[in-house]
């Protein structure tokens, strides 16, 4: 699982990549060590329920990154890769909220944003009775100060739904003065249609990314199919229907979630799970399946600049 991959970039010093150079090396010894099953041996291994051999990429958020970078780089060596896609930026022309915290980072020192959160009382807005479970599961796979993890925390699962944009809101106004455009931060409808026509795998990532489990069935459901329904009018017809969770883990979804991804005929869904894909995992659970975090691997280290 890959998020941002790119160089260094001067607009957004403080953001948490791995860097192009790195996720080359990566590729060299996955190729290696375990070598990489091909696009058609992931889907009749998931369709026919038979596990093969080897390495699948796989990307979130439909970032600018991974065209300019690893889809270059994927087309070279004769690779593909999974790339799940929130549909919101396409659909509504918005920046996710959850970019949005990412670009916050980049750029304030992290004890700010939190001075800033005390002084509006912030903790009058969080869903109490989630607090403790989130406290627990999130973020333990990633190098974060103090200040940063609790910024993520609260802006990502703390805070209740109903409040979280207007408190980016005012955040952006506060902190962030230029406007920051959508193709600075996602790809294209164009883009998606070319790495579509090279064999590269488009997935949901949902409309909005937002963490399930904190939805009731109704809203679930919506994420869900908006997002597909808006993938399959602008791609046409998927080779095979797939899914991954907004920020992973067991934690950000439920079983309301696999119910209605498996009612809408969904292959395969990916979770975040430090382990490999078995076939009881294809067979018995095929909407939670593991994958490793790039950063859990060799070459994997994160930076933030």
């Amino acid at each position: 699982m890959y998020h941002y991959v790119r160089p260094k970039d001067n607009r957004f010093p403080g953001l948490f990549r791995h860097d192009i150079k790195d996720f080359i090396k990566q590729l060299d010894y996955f190729d290696k060590k375990f070598g990489f099953i091909s696009r058609e041996g992931f889907i009749n291994s998931i369709k026919n329920q038979e596990t093969r051999k080897g390495v699948i990429l796989t990307f979130d958020d439909g970032l600018i990154c991974h065209y300019k970078y690893v889809f270059q780089e994927l087309k070279k060596r004769k690779l593909w890769g999974i790339f799940f896609i929130p549909t919101l930026p396409f659909e509504e022309s918005k920046i996710l909220d959850v970019h949005r915290i990412h670009i916050l980072i980049s750029r304030i020192d992290s004890k700010t944003i939190c001075d800033y959160l005390n002084e509006i009382s912030i903790q009058k807005l969080f869903e109490e009775d989630k607090i403790e479970e989130f406290k627990e599961l999130t973020y333990w796979n990633q190098t974060n100060d103090m200040y940063t993890l609790l910024v993520k925390r609260i802006l990502n699962y703390f805070l209740k739904y109903k409040y979280r944009e207007g408190v980016i809101d005012d955040l952006f106004k506060t902190f962030i003065k230029e406007k920051i455009s959508l193709d600075q931060i996602y790809l294209s409808m164009e883009n998606l249609k070319e790495m579509k026509s090279e064999g590269m795998v488009i997935g949901s990532h949902t409309k909005t990314h937002k963490v399930l489990s904190k939805l009731n069935i109704a809203s679930q459901e919506k994420e869900i199919s908006k997002s597909f329904d808006f993938l399959n009018n602008g791609l046409g017809k998927m080779d095979i229907k797939t899914f991954c969770y907004p920020y992973g883990g067991f934690h950000s979804f439920n079983e309301h979630t696999e119910k209605i991804l498996d009612d809408y005929n969904v292959d395969c869904s990916f979770n975040v799970e430090k382990r490999d894909i078995t076939i009881t995992d294809i067979s018995n659970r095929p909407q939670a399946l593991p994958r490793y975090d790039c950063n859990q691997l060799k070459f994997g280290k994160t930076l933030n600049d």
